[in-house]
C-alpha cells in the first residue's frame, strides 16, 4: 500500500508545439533516467520518447509513449532542496501527440491516468488544442497542474496565460509562483509558498540554488502570496480560519489545502518554467508528488455489468484481478499491450480472461517501458501501467483473473468519427499483400483510423481525423512494409439527417403458403437534440412507448434493430444518417406468423417511410481552424477563409505582433489550404484544425454532392 501511495499516473498534454515533449525530456533527465538531454529537433538521436522514425524527422509526436521515473526530491547531483514525505515517488507518465488528428492517443491515455499535467506555451496561451484535451481531461474528471512553458520566449506572459485558463477554459487557475525576469532574462522563479528564489544553474539546469528573493520583488512576491492564499483557503476551513485571525500558516498547511482543491477538481495551479532552457521542471516534479492523487486517492475507477449497472474497484492486490488493455502495438516479437492495472495482481505466466472475446489468455511477458526501450518484470499491482507482449486483443478489452468476473468491462473512452477518406490501391499482388497487412495493423492500433471496402466500386478506402492522419499511415505503409501505394483524392464524409417529426405506420405481410409473416409498427420519428443525447456521440436513440402489448416484448428488441438498420445510408445521397430519435408506440402481431425477421422488415421500411416524410437533408463536417499569422497577412487570411465559406469566430493580437484568427470552415474547402497559407504569409503563418460540428449544406452544394455521388453510383454499378 506504501508503494501505490507514493505512485502517479499521468499523461502531459497541451496544443502542438508547447513544449511537451521536451519536458518529458528534461524529466527522464533529472530522474536519472538518461543521461544527455536530446533534443526533439536539430541534430544528435532525437527526444527519447519520440522514438519513431517519422516523428525525429517531423517533430511531431505521432504515438503517445510510456515510461516510468522516481522522483526523490534531488536533482542529478544529490543537492537536496524538497524536504517532507514525497521522497521516491514513482511516476508512470505518459507523452502524447499534441496535433488534433492524432487525439485518439490522448483520449485513451487519459482514460487510464490519474492526472495530468496541461502544457501552456507562455506566449500564445490557451489555444485551439489546448481547448480540446482540457475538454477531455474534464470528460475523465482528470485532477491537472498546468505548466506554463517557454518563459524565455520573446512576448513571454504568464498572466496571459493565467487570465486565458480563467476565460476560456473556465478554470479555478492559482499561481504558485512569479517569474525572475521574461524573455531572455528569464532566471529562475519565486515559490510563492516558501517565498525563496529557486535558481537553475549548471550545463542543464541540474544544480537548484535557493536564495532570498530580489529586493526589487519582494513586495510583488507578498503580493501574490496574499492573492493565492486567499484562493485556496476556500478548500479548508481551518486555513481560512487562521488567515482571518492573522495567524501564520505553515507549509505543510498550504499543501494540503492545494492538493484538496486539485483533487476536487476545483483548482489548477500554475507552476512556471522553460523546458528547452532547463528551468522550473524539477519543481513541477515537486508539485506532481504533492498534490496530485495516487491510485489510492483518486476518484474510483468503475466496471460496467452486462445488465448495465456499474460497480467500484478497489485498488489493492488483494482482491481478482481486473485491468484494461488501452493501447497496442503490433511489433517483430508480437503484440505489445500497453495496460493499466486497476485492482488485483497481472504476473508473468498467469491465465487471464478476455471479457469481450470470452477467451482465456496467457501473459508471456511483462515489460515495464520507457519510450521504445522495456525492462523485464515478474508481476505488477494494482494502480500500475505496464505492457504485456504477445497477449492478442483489442485496444479497450478488459481482463479479468477470476471466472467469476466474466460479466464486467471497464468503463469505455470515447472515440471521434473520422471526417475524410481516401481511395488506396497497391500496384500488384505482392503490393496488396503488404498494404493489406500493414492495414490490419493500423486499424487493431488505432480507434479512429477505419477501413472499408466501398460496395460499389470494391474500392479499398481508409479513413480518418484529417489529411496529416492519413498522410502519416501511408507513409508508414512505404517505410514499414515497402507497399507502394496509390492514393486517390481526399473525400469528405457527408452525413445525412432530419428536420422535421414524421409518423410511420407500416404492415408487413407475406403469405405465400406455409408460415407466413406479419408484423405491423406505428410510431414516430423526430430529430435527436444535443441535450436528449445520452453521450456525445449518440446518433441514433430508441424509445419503446409500447402499453397493453400490442407488440410483445420478445419482438422490442427486432423493432429497435430494424430501425437502426436504416441509419447506415440516408435517401439523399446514401451517407450514414445522424441524430434521429424514434418512437415506437403501437402495432399488431400474429400468434403464428409474427417473428423477429417480420418485425425487422416492417422496421425498416416504416423508418424508410418516414424519413422521407421528416425534411431529410444533407449535412457537412465544420473544421474549427486557427491561424496565427503575422499581423500584416490578418486582412489576406481572413479573406481567404471567407471565401472558402468560412465563418470568422473573432481575432486577437498577441504581445508578439501575431494575430490568431478563429474561424468555422467546411471541411470539402480546406484541402490544400497548407500550402496556400504559405504563400500569402510568405511562409510564416501556421494553422491548426479539427472536427467541430455537421452543419446543413447549402442547397446548391447539395446538389452537386447527390449528383456527383448518384453518377459515381450509377458508375460503380
Amino acid at each position: 500500500m506504501k508503494l501505490k501511495a507514493k505512485t502517479r499516473n499521468i499523461g502531459i498534454s497541451a496544443h502542438i508545439d508547447s513544449g511537451k515533449t521536451t519536458l518529458t525530456e528534461r524529466i527522464l533527465y533529472y530522474t536519472d533516467k538518461i543521461h544527455k538531454i536530446e533534443e526533439v529537433r536539430g541534430g544528435g538521436a532525437g527526444a527519447k520518447m519520440d522514438h519513431m522514425e517519422l516523428e525525429r524527422e517531423k517533430g511531431i509526436t505521432i504515438t503517445s509513449a510510456a515510461t516510468t521515473v522516481v522522483w526523490d526530491g534531488t536533482c542529478n547531483k544529490g543537492v537536496k532542496y524538497a524536504e517532507g514525505d514525497e521522497k521516491e515517488v514513482r511516476i508512470n507518465i505518459i507523452d502524447t501527440p499534441g496535433h488534433v488528428d492524432f487525439t485518439v492517443e490522448v483520449e485513451r491515455s487519459l482514460r487510464v491516468l490519474d492526472g495530468a499535467i496541461l502544457v501552456l506555451c507562455s506566449v500564445a496561451g490557451v489555444q485551439s488544442q489546448s481547448i480540446t484535451v482540457d475538454r477531455q481531461m474534464k470528460r475523465y474528471k482528470i485532477p491537472r497542474l498546468c505548466f506554463v512553458n517557454k518563459m524565455d520566449r520573446m512576448g513571454a506572459n504568464y498572466r496571459n496565460g493565467v487570465k486565458a485558463l480563467r476565460e476560456k477554459l473556465g478554470h479555478n487557475a492559482v499561481p504558485l509562483q512569479i517569474p525572475i525576469g521574461a524573455e531572455e532574462n528569464f532566471k529562475g522563479v519565486i515559490d510563492l509558498i516558501t517565498m525563496q528564489a529557486y535558481y537553475f544553474d549548471g550545463e542543464n539546469g541540474e544544480n537548484v540554488r535557493i536564495e532570498a528573493i530580489p529586493a526589487n520583488l519582494q513586495k510583488e512576491a507578498e503580493s501574490e502570496r496574499e492573492a493565492m492564499l486567499d484562493a485556496i483557503s476556500a478548500f479548508d476551513d481551518g486555513l481560512m480560519e487562521k488567515l482571518l485571525e492573522g495567524g501564520e500558516v505553515t507549509e505543510a498547511e498550504i499543501h494540503n489545502a492545494i492538493k484538496i482543491g486539485v483533487n476536487s477538481l476545483k483548482l489548477t495551479p500554475v507552476i512556471l518554467g522553460s523546458a528547452v532552457r532547463n528551468k522550473g521542471v524539477q519543481l513541477l516534479l515537486d508539485a506532481v508528488a504533492r498534490y496530485l492523487p495516487s491510485p489510492l486517492s483518486c476518484a474510483r475507477p468503475k466496471v460496467v455489468n452486462s445488465d448495465g449497472t456499474k460497480q467500484d474497484l478497489d485498488p489493492v492486490d488483494t482482491k481478482p484481478l481486473v485491468c484494461m488493455a488501452f493501447k497496442i502495438t503490433d511489433e517483430q516479437f508480437g503484440q505489445l499491450t500497453y495496460t493499466r492495472i486497476y485492482q488485483g495482481v497481472l504476473e508473468k505466466g498467469m491465465q487471464i480472461y478476455n471479457t469481450r472475446t470470452k477467451r482465456k489468455v496467457r501473459v508471456g511477458r511483462l515489460v515495464r517501458m520507457n519510450a521504445n526501450d522495456r525492462e523485464n518484470i515478474d508481476s505488477a499491482g494494482a494502480g500500475d501501467i505496464v505492457a504485456m507482449i504477445g497477449v492478442d486483443c483489442a485496444s479497450g478489452d478488459t481482463f479479468v483473473g477470476d471466472d467469476n468476473l466474466t460479466n464486467i468491462s471497464c468503463e469505455g473512452m470515447h472515440i471521434a468519427e473520422p471526417v475524410i477518406t481516401f481511395s488506396v490501391s497497391a500496384k500488384d499482388k505482392e503490393q496488396l499483400t503488404r498494404m493489406s497487412k500493414g492495414l490490419a495493423r493500423f486499424l487493431k492500433e488505432d480507434p479512429t483510423f477505419k477501413v472499408f471496402t466501398d460496395e460499389e466500386s470494391g474500392e479499398t478506402r481508409i479513413a480518418g481525423m484529417g489529411e496529416l492522419h492519413l498522410e502519416i499511415y501511408i507513409e508508414r505503409l512505404k517505410r514499414e512494409y515497402s507497399a507502394e501505394v496509390v492514393v486517390g483524392a481526399p473525400q469528405v464524409n457527408y452525413r445525412e439527417t432530419i428536420k422535421t417529426e414524421a409518423k410511420f405506420d407500416y404492415t408487413h405481410k407475406k403469405q405465400t403458403g406455409g408460415a407466413g409473416q406479419f408484423a405491423a409498427v406505428i410510431g414516430k420519428i423526430r430529430p435527436l437534440k444535443s441535450e436528449d443525447k445520452d453521450s456525445e456521440d449518440q446518433n441514433f436513440k430508441f424509445h419503446n412507448e409500447i402499453r397493453g402489448g400490442s407488440i410483445p416484448s420478445e419482438y422490442i428488441s427486432a423493432c429497435e434493430k430494424g430501425f437502426n438498420d436504416i441509419m447506415d445510408k440516408g435517401p439523399l445521397a446514401a451517407f450514414p444518417l445522424i441524430n434521429v430519435e424514434v418512437f415506437l408506440q403501437d402495432g399488431k402481431y400474429h400468434d403464428v406468423d409474427s417473428s423477429d425477421l417480420a418485425f425487422r422488415i416492417a422496421s425498416r421500411q416504416a423508418m424508410r417511410q418516414a424519413i422521407r416524410a421528416a425534411s431529410p437533408v444533407l449535412l457537412e463536417p465544420f473544421m474549427k481552424v486557427e491561424v496565427e499569422s503575422p499581423d500584416e497577412y490578418q486582412g489576406s487570411v481572413i479573406g481567404d477563409l471567407s471565401s472558402r465559406r468560412g465563418v470568422i469566430q473573432g481575432s486577437e493580437s498577441t504581445d508578439t505582433g501575431d494575430a490568431i484568427i478563429n474561424a468555422y470552415v467546411p471541411l470539402s474547402s480546406m484541402f490544400g489550404y497548407s500550402t496556400d497559407l504559405r504563400s500569402m504569409s510568405a511562409g510564416k503563418a501556421t494553422y491548426t484544425m479539427e472536427f467541430h460540428h455537421y452543419e446543413e449544406c447549402p442547397s446548391n452544394i447539395a446538389e452537386k454532392v447527390m449528383k456527383d455521388r448518384a453518377e459515381k453510383l450509377a458508375k460503380d454499378d
